[in-house]
C-alpha cells in the first residue's frame, strides 16, 4: 500500500511536470508508465486464469519426531505462460510448511512434495492451499485459495521399552487360578486340535508338525491383564521448558507404557490431572489407543488438583487384578499412603517419579525456585518411602534413556 502510494505522488508530479514544460523525454517517460502499469494489470488478471492446483497431506495424526508430507500439483492449461507464482499453506505448525515460487509455460504441469519435522505434539491447522500471483513491478497481486482447512494431531513422542513389565498384583494364594481367555494374551499355556473359526495366527506350527494334525494354541487371562495410568499434571511440581520439561518427559512414559500394554493386548485406562481431571475408562484396541493418545496431545501442564486428592477419587475404581501406574514429578509424600492401600485389595502399583530438579537444572526454568541440595533430599526421601511400602519405583532425570530406566 505504501510503494503505491509513492507510485501515484511521482505520477501525479511527473505529469504535472510534463504539461507544464511540454517537454517530450516527459511525456515519453508518462507514456512508458502508462504502458508498464497497463501491461503488469493484464498480466496479473490474467495470472491465475485456467490454472489447477491441489495439495494433499499424506496423514493427519502423527507422533513428535514423524515426518508430515504434502505433495502439491499445478498446471496450466493455458496458452499463456505463467511467468511468476508462489504456492503455500499458511499454518501453525512449529515449522511452517515451505512455500514454493515457480513459473509455468503453457500447458505444462509441476507436482514437489514439501516434508516438515513434527517437533511438537498437539492439534494444528494447515489453512488452504493459496496460488499468489503479480507484476515484476509489485503494482498488483492476485491470490486464489484451493481446497479446505486440514487438521493434524501430534501425539506425543512414543518410544520404545522392549525390558519394561508390570509388578505382579498381590493375590491370595501362591497361584492364580487359570482362566480360558478367547483373547490373545502373552500366556499362551497349552495346544489343543484345530476347531473351525479358530485364527491362523494361532497355530503352533512346531506341535502340528510332531503330531501330524493342526494344533493352536490356548492363552490363560492374565492376572495383571489391565493397566491404570495416573499422570500427575499439577502446574505446582513442574520444571522445565519445552521438550525438555516434566510435563513432556511425563506424557512421553504414559504415551510409551500405554502403546505396549495396548500392544500386549492389556485394557488400558487413563487419569490426567491438567486444567480439569479426566478419566478415560480401561479398554483394549486401537479405538484406545486412538483415545489415550489424542488426550495426551492436548493436555497441558496447568492442573491445580493435587497427586493425593487426584489418588484419593480415582483409586477406588480399581478392580482386583489390575496395576496402577502414576506418573510424577511431585516430592510430596502425601500421595504414598493413598497407594498403600491397594495391596490388600490385589492391586499392584508402580511409581514413575520425574526428577523436577534435573529439568530445572538443564532449562533453568520452573514456576518457583528450586534447591538443589533440598530437592535432592526430597528426591531421596521419597525414594525411601516407596522403598518402605515395597512400592516399585522408576526415577527419571532429564537426559536419560528411558528404556534403560524403566528395565
Amino acid at each position: 500500500m505504501l510503494r503505491r502510494l509513492q507510485f501515484l505522488i511521482v505520477a501525479i508530479v511527473l505529469l504535472i511536470a510534463s504539461f507544464s514544460t511540454g517537454l517530450p523525454f516527459l511525456f515519453f517517460i508518462v507514456y512508458l508508465g502508462l504502458l508498464a502499469i497497463g501491461g503488469s494489470y493484464v498480466l496479473t488478471r490474467f495470472g491465475l486464469a485456467d490454472l489447477e492446483a491441489g495439495y494433499r497431506v499424506d496423514h493427519r495424526q502423527g507422533h513428535v519426531g514423524d515426518d508430515l508430507r504434502t505433495t502439491y500439483s499445478i498446471s496450466n492449461a493455458s496458452r499463456l505462460p505463467k511467468p511468476w507464482l508462489e504456492v503455500y499453506n499458511p499454518t501453525d505448525l512449529p515449522v511452517p510448511i515451505p512455500g514454493r515460487a515457480l513459473g509455468l509455460r503453457s500447458w505444462a504441469q509441476r507436482s514437489w512434495i514439501a516434508i516438515v519435522p513434527l517437533t511438537r505434539r498437539g492439534t494444528y491447522r494447515i489453512e488452504p492451499m493459496v496460488v499468489q500471483t503479480g507484476d515484476p513491478f509489485g503494482f498488483f497481486e492476485a491470490a486464489a485459495t484451493v481446497g479446505r482447512p486440514t487438521i493434524v494431531t501430534v501425539f506425543p513422542r512414543v518410544l520404545p521399552l522392549p525390558r519394561w513389565r508390570l509388578p505382579n498384583a498381590n493375590l491370595e494364594g501362591s497361584h492364580s487360578a487359570p482362566e480360558r481367555t478367547l483373547q490373545t494374551t502373552p500366556l499362551a499355556t497349552t495346544v489343543r486340535p484345530y476347531a473351525p473359526g479358530d485364527s491362523f495366527n494361532r497355530i503352533h506350527w512346531r506341535s502340528t508338525a510332531r503330531l501330524g494334525e493342526i494344533q493352536v494354541k490356548e492363552f490363560d487371562l492374565e492376572q495383571t491383564a489391565d493397566v491404570w495410568l495416573y499422570v500427575d499434571l499439577d502446574a505446582e511440581v513442574q520444571a522445565g521448558q519445552g521438550d525438555i520439561s516434566t510435563v513432556e518427559e511425563s506424557l512421553r512414559i504414559a504415551a510409551s507404557i500405554a502403546h505396549d500394554a495396548i500392544l500386549e493386548n492389556r485394557a488400558v485406562g487413563l487419569t490426567t490431572s491438567g486444567h480439569r481431571v479426566v478419566n478415560i475408562p480401561a479398554d483394549r484396541g486401537p479405538r484406545q489407543r486412538q483415545k489415550i493418545m489424542q488426550l495426551l496431545a492436548a493436555v497441558e501442564g496447568d492442573g491445580r488438583a493435587p497427586l493425593a486428592e487426584v489418588l484419593l477419587s480415582g483409586l477406588p475404581k480399581l478392580r482386583r487384578g489390575m496395576t496402577a501406574v502414576v506418573i510424577t514429578s511431585s516430592r510430596e509424600r502425601a500421595w504414598i499412603r493413598a497407594l498403600t492401600t491397594l495391596r490388600a485389595r490385589g492391586v499392584a502399583a508402580a511409581v514413575v517419579a520425574v526428577d523436577a530438579a534435573s529439568y530445572h537444572q538443564a532449562t533453568g526454568r520452573s514456576r518457583r525456585h528450586i534447591d538443589p541440595e533440598l530437592a535432592g533430599q526430597e528426591q531421596r526421601a521419597l525414594r525411601f518411602a516407596l522403598a518402605e511400602y515395597d512400592l516399585k519405583s522408576y526415577e527419571v532425570h532429564a537426559g536419560d534413556n528411558l528404556a534403560a530406566v524403566l528395565a
